[in-house]
Order: structure tokens, then C-alpha cells, then sequence
């Protein structure tokens, strides 16, 4: 190959990538999830200093309704509801980000090998893989938490593993169709090992869909936080986390009066959840084409 042609790949790339930037930009899905999201990492990083009241703080003002001294109105135990939004969003931006990145590890490593050898190490796998599959998500939670303990690690560790089996059947599928191409062909001719064509040659090549797969999961995982600490098997008293404030008033949401305990911190989760799901949509949108 002339060192002209050689040249050309990288600039073709070069410019491939700078399209999608391009795109990326002008995408108004993917924008308003970032403003979304982008919104609420700020509260997690710099809520102490954005609420205006302790959220830890007992008051002698019990469950008010919203008003001038308190936006949100205060809880059961005189608590600014505002306040403890704002800091709410720590534990989760903390935990479901974490327990995303050690499933898209692990998953992207069992699926590049799977995809890669295929035979008997695909299939032996592939049938574990099935096994996890069969199982619902919560019911392979609760399990591993009550045996292993509550705590925000085993919690990260917990729900990672369960994402593990989702992600290496996405690689998996994608390394299948990467493994045929000619630039794997030409760097077994070169003699390079399994190790560096899996992840060197292949795993810049399927980025894209690893990330979209890496926002969707996100937004299971945020969930998944939600549904698990309000079961009473993650994030522990007292800490303002959302689904904890949810779990601590939702039963006076029967009176039909204080409906503003709940309501806040509901809406925290499911605007969270809508922003990265935007970003994933937007993404995929522009990655697809």
C-alpha cells in the first residue's frame, strides 16, 4: 500500500468524525437530555451549597405546603422538602453511573470474547448468559442484597453484574459482523494476537453502539436504585436520597392532603430518567446513520 493510500483511511476517519460531532450538536433531542441531566450532576456536586436548608435539619414545621419559606413544603419530621431534592440527587448520580460503567465493562469484554472465538467458548457462555437472563432483574437483586448486605458497594457491584449479561449479548452481536471485515484479516496476517485485535483493532470500531447501550442501561440503572432503596435494600436513612423520601411519606399520600412528600422527589427520578433516555435517543439517532 503507497503511503498516499495509507493516508487515506485516517483522513476519511478524520472526517467521519467530525460529521458526527457536527450532528451531535445539532441534535435538540440530545441537547435538552444533556441540559436535563447536566442540570441535576449540578445539584449533585454543588447541592450543599445550592439548597438553602439543611437537609438533614428537624423542624418544628411539620408537613407545610408549599410556600414562600419553603418552595417544596417540609416532610413529616419538618424537613425542607427542596433542599433535600436538590442534595437527593448525590446517591443516585453516585451509584447508577458506577453500577453502569462495571456492567458495560464486564459486558463488553464477555461479548468481545464470545463474538470474537465463537465454537465452544461462545456457546458455553451464550448459556450462562440465557440463565442470567431467565431471571428478573429485581428477584436476582433482592436475592444477592439480603444475602450480601445493603450498602451502596454491594448495590453498584449487584446491579452491575445483573447488566453484565444485556451488554455482552449487544457486543456480542455487534463483533460478529466486525470479525468478518478486512482490517481483521489483515491484522491476523500481521500476526497479531486475539488481545489486541479484540480490543485494539475491533472495540474502537463498535464504540458507538457500546454507548448507546451505556445511556439505555443508565436509565435501568436509575431504576433499578429507585425500586431497590424503596424495597428498603439500598441507599440507608438518613440520607436525602429520592426513593428514601418516597418511602418515608408515600403512605400519606392516602389522605389526599400532603401530596407534596412524594411528589417532588418523584418527579426528581422520572425527569433523571427521562434526560438520559433523551441523550440515548439522540445519540443513536445520529450514530445510526
Amino acid at each position: 500500500m503507497s503511503e498516499a493510500a495509507a493516508g487515506i483511511q485516517p483522513r476519511e476517519r478524520d472526517i467521519a468524525r467530525r460529521e458526527t460531532l457536527r450532528q451531535l450538536a445539532k441534535s435538540k433531542t440530545l441537547i435538552a437530555g444533556v441540559l436535563i441531566v447536566g442540570f441535576w450532576v449540578a445539584c449533585a456536586l454543588f447541592g450543599s451549597t445550592i439548597a438553602p436548608d439543611d437537609p438533614l435539619e428537624l423542624t418544628d414545621v411539620v408537613l407545610a405546603p408549599p410556600s414562600g419559606a419553603h418552595w417544596f413544603g417540609t416532610d413529616a419530621l419538618g424537613r425542607d422538602v427542596f433542599s433535600r431534592v436538590i442534595v437527593g440527587a448525590s446517591e443516585t448520580l453516585k451509584i447508577a453511573p458506577l453500577a453502569t460503567l462495571l456492567g458495560i465493562v464486564l459486558g463488553t469484554t464477555i461479548g468481545l470474547i464470545t463474538g470474537y472465538f465463537r465454537g465452544i467458548v461462545d456457546e458455553s457462555i451464550s448459556r450462562v448468559i440465557d440463565a442470567f437472563l431467565a431471571l428478573p432483574l429485581i428477584v436476582l437483586a433482592v436475592t444477592a442484597l439480603v444475602g450480601l448486605g445493603s450498602s451502596n458497594t454491594t448495590l453498584i457491584i449487584v446491579i452491575g453484574v445483573a447488566f453484565t449479561p444485556i451488554v455482552a449479548r449487544t457486543v456480542r452481536a455487534t463483533v460478529l459482523g466486525e470479525r468478518e471485515l478486512d482490517y481483521v484479516d489483515a491484522a491476523k496476517l500481521r500476526g497479531e494476537g486475539s488481545g489486541y485485535i479484540m480490543f485494539v483493532e475491533i472495540l474502537p470500531n463498535i464504540t458507538g453502539p457500546i454507548i448507546v447501550e451505556a445511556t439505555v442501561r443508565l436509565g435501568y440503572a436509575i431504576f433499578a436504585v429507585a425500586g431497590l432503596t424503596f424495597l428498603g435494600f439500598g441507599v440507608q436513612p438518613p440520607s436525602p436520597d429520592w426513593s428514601l423520601q418516597i418511602a418515608d411519606n408515600y403512605q400519606l399520600l392516602s389522605s389526599g392532603t400532603y401530596w407534596w412528600t412524594v411528589l417532588f422527589a418523584a418527579l426528581a427520578v422520572s425527569s433523571l430518567v427521562v434526560g438520559v433516555n433523551l441523550i440515548a435517543d439522540g445519540l443513536q439517532q445520529v450514530l445510526d446513520r
